[in-house]
Protein backbone atom coordinates (compact mmCIF):
# COMPACT_ATOMS: atom_id res chain seq x y z
CA UNK A 1 0.00 0.00 0.00
CA UNK A 2 1.35 3.53 -0.63
CA UNK A 3 2.54 5.61 2.02
CA UNK A 4 1.51 9.39 2.69
CA UNK A 5 3.44 11.94 4.39
CA UNK A 6 1.31 14.27 6.73
CA UNK A 7 2.95 17.39 7.96
CA UNK A 8 1.07 19.82 10.30
CA UNK A 9 1.32 23.22 9.07
CA UNK A 10 -1.11 25.33 10.58
CA UNK A 11 -2.18 25.69 14.82
CA UNK A 12 -5.03 23.45 16.63
CA UNK A 13 -5.79 26.15 19.21
CA UNK A 14 -8.85 27.60 17.41
CA UNK A 15 -10.22 24.10 16.11
CA UNK A 16 -12.74 22.33 17.13
CA UNK A 17 -12.17 19.15 19.98
CA UNK A 18 -12.86 16.81 17.03
CA UNK A 19 -10.61 17.86 15.29
CA UNK A 20 -7.94 18.18 17.86
CA UNK A 21 -8.85 14.37 18.43
CA UNK A 22 -7.94 13.79 15.13
CA UNK A 23 -4.73 15.05 14.92
CA UNK A 24 -4.02 13.14 17.60
CA UNK A 25 -4.82 10.27 16.30
CA UNK A 26 -2.89 10.77 13.26
CA UNK A 27 -0.06 11.61 15.64
CA UNK A 28 0.37 15.02 15.66
CA UNK A 29 1.32 16.58 18.08
CA UNK A 30 3.15 19.82 17.61
CA UNK A 31 2.84 22.34 14.52
CA UNK A 32 5.47 21.02 11.90
CA UNK A 33 5.71 17.98 12.91
CA UNK A 34 5.28 14.98 10.25
CA UNK A 35 4.54 11.18 10.56
CA UNK A 36 4.44 8.86 7.75
CA UNK A 37 1.75 6.73 7.41
CA UNK A 38 0.10 3.90 5.01
CA UNK A 39 -3.07 5.69 3.18
CA UNK A 40 -5.71 3.24 4.20
CA UNK A 41 -8.89 5.01 3.71
CA UNK A 42 -9.35 5.54 7.88
CA UNK A 43 -6.26 7.46 7.24
CA UNK A 44 -7.19 9.79 4.21
CA UNK A 45 -10.95 9.72 5.71
CA UNK A 46 -8.78 11.43 8.87
CA UNK A 47 -6.54 13.96 6.62
CA UNK A 48 -10.10 15.42 5.03
CA UNK A 49 -11.28 16.27 8.16
CA UNK A 50 -8.49 18.55 8.86
CA UNK A 51 -7.08 19.08 5.18
CA UNK A 52 -6.81 23.16 6.23
CA UNK A 53 -4.50 22.38 9.05
CA UNK A 54 -1.68 19.53 7.29
CA UNK A 55 -0.11 18.95 4.07
CA UNK A 56 -0.25 15.63 2.50
CA UNK A 57 2.77 14.37 0.36
CA UNK A 58 3.23 11.27 -1.30
CA UNK A 59 6.34 8.92 -0.59
CA UNK A 60 7.75 6.02 -1.70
Amino acid sequence: MAKIKITQTTSKIHTTERQKRTLGALGLRRMHASVTVEATPQILGMVEKVHHLVTVEKTK
